[in-house]
């Protein structure tokens, strides 16, 4: 396949990183410092597959890039497998970092009412010409990100007529009322569905612990604000922020970069550089003392447990041991907290570790949904594995099978042409080198077990973890308390002094 020659992919070394590898049964606890060291786990891993220690030998296709006369940063990817283009515009400042803090949902709304109405066409015509030419379009510009993004994909044989459709949508919205009215009663019913969502609660807490005043802690917008959204408002947003020489512009697929980029010199010469600039600020640093946030939901059956603290920015020389540490301890179904919460304890359906690395620090988070009756037995659990990770060094198969599942992922999405493009955005994004990803297996391959302790001394440490749980707080409460102070808020995030009493239903 042609992605595979150009990216010249040795077929060993594919295999190799393919290899789905069983890890040795038996791992030792660490003592948590309220219970002995755990029993020898368990659980059994078969299908074990064989071992091989070469390294994946990659060479990603560069892009042909260029800026426009507007400032744009052109990123162009020829594939011509397929009869097929992707597109995205991906515009730095018009995202909900940087809106007002009275106005949350702004920059939301503004990117999701772009294809509901330009200056001559209206929001039906757009999505009858999109229907006709079998073509997708959509914006977004989500809570916590810097950008808004318009991405639109298509045949090539149509390409210019729906390239020029979706132009007209980024530079002609015409923010109708009766539109803004539509977006508005559905989207002020999702909130009230949100807050039904114990997950989304906890997310939303854990961000408003992280964040504090910085504007990631923002994670929705409220009825109040969405009340005030205006048409008005929506165009001077547009007008002041969605700017060409803050804009990535990234194609991939069936075109030509030498025909395409001339015209494309043309197609977008009327969108005018603006004099706003992004005015980026760091976020905050990590929390320093252990705190506990419950959301009382009374009488619920399961508590939903979050813990974690800010950790690293997406530039930071840490990033690809931390990866590591997070495949290690909770990516996915192989990994310590899912085998030990789940499969040995039956604790829960799943529980999982992430990692979010962005221009600001993001997250090391760790959490899962469970029974109310074993919060505690969790808890411990929880602390005894991240303890265990930051006082032993993992095992050398362990951590010789997070690497190559970590680096088998990496192979396996080049054969996406839209991840390759992404890969080369985000290379953009951060001024990484033009060999970062070629060299990325081998980042990874070379981190040691010495690596991953470092940095779980560094960034997983539950003396300064922030702790969130949504359940019944007359049940939990005094479970939490042994964790540090504990702040008690409804599922609006009002503090509230008591746990509140059972009524009605019983909440799932």
């Amino acid at each position: 396949m042609r992605i595979m020659r150009t990216t010249f992919l040795s077929r060993a070394a594919l295999a190799a990183a393919l290899a789905v590898v069983s890890a040795t049964p038996g791992w030792s606890q660490a003592d948590s410092g309220q219970d002995k060291a755990i029993p020898t786990s368990k659980v059994e891993r078969l299908n074990r597959a064989p071992v091989s220690k070469e390294i994946l030998n990659v060479k990603l296709p560069r892009p042909v890039e260029t800026v426009l006369p507007n400032g744009i940063h052109l990123m162009i990817l020829e594939d011509h497998r397929f009869p097929l283009v992707t597109v995205q515009f991906e515009i730095d400042g018009a995202g909900a970092l940087y809106e007002p803090a009275s106005q949350p949902g702004l920059a939301g709304a503004t990117a999701r009412l772009l294809n509901e109405g330009t200056t001559t066409r209206t929001s039906k015509q757009i999505a009858e010409e999109i229907d006709s030419l079998g073509a997708s379009l959509s914006a977004s510009a989500g809570f916590g990100a810097g950008a808004a993004v318009l991405s639109a994909s298509g045949l090539s044989d149509t390409f210019e007529k729906w390239f020029a459709l979706a132009t007209d949508v980024l530079l002609h919205p015409s923010f109708p009322g009766d539109e803004l009215e539509q977006y508005r009663s559905h989207a002020k019913p999702a909130l009230l569905q949100q807050r039904s969502q114990p997950n989304f609660l906890a997310n939303q807490t854990m961000s408003r612990a992280l964040y504090g005043a910085y504007p990631a802690a923002v994670v929705t917008a409220t009825p109040e604000s969405l009340d005030a959204l205006t048409p008005a408002m929506l165009a001077d947003w547009h007008e002041k922020h969605y700017a060409p020489q803050n804009t990535v512009l990234a194609i991939s697929g069936d075109v030509h970069a030498a025909t395409l980029i001339p015209e494309l010199r043309k197609w977008l010469a009327e969108w005018k550089r603006s004099k706003e600039a992004v005015n980026f600020q760091p976020g905050p640093p990590a929390a320093t003392k252990a705190k506990v946030f419950l959301i009382d939901r009374p009488g619920s059956v399961q508590t939903t447990l979050l813990m974690g603290n800010l950790a690293i920015d997406r530039t930071s020389p840490d990033y690809p041991a931390l990866v590591v540490l997070n495949e290690v301890l909770g990516a996915g179904s192989a990994s310590r907290l899912f085998l030990n919460l789940r499969e040995e304890k039956g604790y829960t359906y799943g529980v999982y570790s992430n990692l979010i690395a962005r221009k600001y620090a993001g997250p090391w988070t760790a959490g899962g949904d469970l029974r109310t009756e074993v919060t505690g037995g969790a808890m411990k659990e929880f602390l005894r594995e991240l303890n265990r990770i930051r006082d032993e060094k993992v095992p050398d198969e362990e951590l010789d099978a997070a690497k190559r599942s970590v680096v088998a992922r990496f192979a396996l999405s080049l054969e996406s042409p839209q991840q390759l493009i992404a890969y080369a955005t985000t290379r953009k994004a951060y001024n990484f080198p033009a060999d970062y990803w070629d060299k990325y297996p081998a980042q990874i391959t070379a981190i040691t077990a010495d690596d991953v302790q470092r940095v779980a001394k560094k960034y997983v440490d539950p003396a300064t973890m922030q702790l969130v749980a949504v359940g019944d707080a007359g049940k939990i409460k005094t479970i939490l308390e042994k964790y540090g102070p504990v702040e008690i808020v409804d599922v609006s995030g009002k503090p509230a002094a008591e746990p509140s009493k059972p009524a009605g239903a019983v909440l799932q």
